[in-house]
């Protein structure tokens, strides 16, 4: 009997860990469609692979088209980039969790949020506190399925540097030869976060929620 081919979405699609996933799923005989959720054509050229170009601030003008089988959320900015906490949390919140609902009102079974190290609605830092808030909230829309993945500093070419990221990813590697109790902080490649989401992401498992945290990613590459 012939294996029934999922059909993706991708937000976050030109970012380093989508831009991953979107490559694999393309690779990946799995899936028979793929499709990015993007602000603007980036015109990528592939018989697999739709853009959706739709305005985040308008979530009722494509509300009806972010349709499959699994979505992977891994959509994010910094403060610098965004200019304010506010803007940050639009775009790492407001609309992750908008492209969402609309997934699990058309139906989408299956959810990979790509989070971070110590996510929590209750934490005292706007970054975590925001990352948990998400979480929290996609665990009660109407998906089968919610894989969360937890990981540490990001490593890899980005179309815009963040030198803060990258330096501390560098600290990290540095100290951990002296004070290997910190392994479970050791950066990861975004590369090896977008094949552990994709991998994970196709986990038939018992329990609704399932969350990978930091270095248990390293196991689902």
């Amino acid at each position: 009997m012939e294996q029934v081919k999922m059909r993706a979405a991708v937000l976050g699609a030109t970012g380093l860990v989508g831009k991953n996933i979107v490559k694999l799923l393309i690779d990946d005989d799995r899936f028979s469609h793929v499709s990015a959720i993007v602000r603007r054509s980036v015109e990528i050229k592939n018989d697999k692979l739709t853009e959706i170009v739709v305005d985040f601030d308008k979530p009722e003008t494509y509300a009806g088209r972010i349709e499959g089988d699994i979505i992977f959320l891994c959509m994010g900015t910094t403060i610098k980039k965004a200019g304010s906490k506010d803007a940050q949390y639009k775009v790492d919140y407001t609309y992750q969790y908008n492209i969402a609902k609309a997934a699990s009102d058309n139906d989408v079974k299956r959810c990979v949020i790509i989070s971070s190290a110590m996510a929590d609605p209750d934490a005292r830092m706007f970054y975590p506190r925001m990352k948990g808030e998400l979480e929290r909230d996609v665990k009660n829309l109407n998906f089968g399925k919610i894989y969360i993945l937890r990981p540490s500093v990001l490593k890899g070419e980005r179309e815009e540097k963040r030198f803060g990221e990258t330096a501390a990813a560098r600290v990290v590697d540095f100290i951990l030869p002296v004070m290997p109790w910190l392994k479970k902080y050791k950066p990861i490649e975004g590369a090896q976060v977008a094949k552990a989401a994709v991998n994970i992401g196709t986990y038939n498992l018992d329990k609704k929620v399932f969350i990978c945290e930091l270095n248990q990613l390293f196991d689902h590459i």
